[in-house]
């Protein structure tokens, strides 16, 4: 592989099971574009192959939802291009992996956001995700230790897909956390929003209590950063369905739905799914191509 190195503002390079995504967010930023080849041996093990010369200035785009191989692939993708005369070197992670764990909440167990973190930093130096999923750590560059750190979010996307699709709905966030998004959306659009609150006794069984308003004939819909299993999400629409809204949308940023999250969501009452392109999923709808450009810009 070649790259002739002709754009001044630098080269993009993508990985194949992320490709439509990278090539939008190169275009919106002025970038080359060129694709990691990447093949996987019989044995699991995997080569990359980079592109060369590389330009002093290199970004690289992977969403790291199911990461532990791309991890692999990352690192030596990153440490091939420090070969190559990549002097800097900037990762595009719109879905980043193990942030959750933030402490040690059992005697050995590993804190993996301490780790990864540790090791991209040490791949990369610089890093731009939206939305990461943080919760006693508050600043980005505190769980990953990189010389330039950006956190974006996905609500000004959101609100620009919504605006003008429902005739005035109800945001709701689900659950405390939700709070900042919900907020933030409905404040640009105007629209009526309300913060559930949840309960939670283990990974799969949750209680949501939806605050007292009229839902009845209403629009709802329900705003999330991340559908993992779907259950808070799968709560709020089933408390919704006495009040007889009009439709119950979810719109989330990651749209992980791991299993059988899709079909149970529909079968308690959910008519559509929106979800930002930080993960392939067909239920994208929101490219995060332009929000992204303007960081790397």
């Amino acid at each position: 592989m070649s790259y002739s190195n002709r754009n001044r503002k630098g080269l993009l390079l993508g990985f194949p099971e992320y490709s439509a995504p990278a090539r939008g967010l190169a275009a919106a930023a002025g970038l080359d574009y060129a694709e990691i080849d990447v093949h996987h041996f019989p044995d699991g093990e995997s080569r990359v192959l980079l592109p060369e010369p590389l330009p002093e200035r290199l970004v690289i785009c992977r969403s790291l939802n199911q990461p532990n191989e791309k991890l692999v692939e990352l690192a030596l993708a990153a440490s091939t291009a420090r070969e190559l005369g990549a002097g800097e070197i900037i990762l595009v992670a719109p879905y980043l992996c193990y942030m959750r764990q933030d402490k040690a909440f059992h005697p050995g167990e590993a804190v993996s956001q301490r780790i990864i973190g540790k090791l991209l930093a040490s791949w990369f130096d610089g890093l731009i995700t939206v939305d990461p999923h943080l919760h006693r750590v508050h600043h980005l560059q505190d769980a990953v230790p990189v010389a330039k750190a950006k956190l974006l979010n996905a609500t000004e996307a959101m609100a620009v897909y919504l605006d003008s699709r429902l005739d005035n709905p109800v945001l709701i966030g689900p659950d405390e956390e939700s709070e900042q998004w919900v907020t933030a959306i409905a404040q640009r659009n105007q629209f009526e929003f309300h913060v559930a609150r949840k309960l939670r006794f283990g990974d799969s069984d949750v209680q949501v209590t939806l605050p007292d308003a009229d839902y009845r004939g209403r629009h709802i819909v329900l705003v999330d950063d991340v559908a993992s299993t779907g259950r808070t999400l799968e709560a709020a629409s089933r408390n919704l369905i006495p009040y007889q809204p009009a439709s119950i949308s979810v719109m989330v940023t990651h749209a992980l739905f791991v299993d059988d999250a899709q079909e149970r969501l529909k079968d308690a009452g959910v008519d559509k799914i929106w979800s930002c392109d930080s993960i392939i999923h067909p239920t994208n709808r929101i490219a995060l191509a332009e929000s992204l450009a303007q960081a790397l810009i």
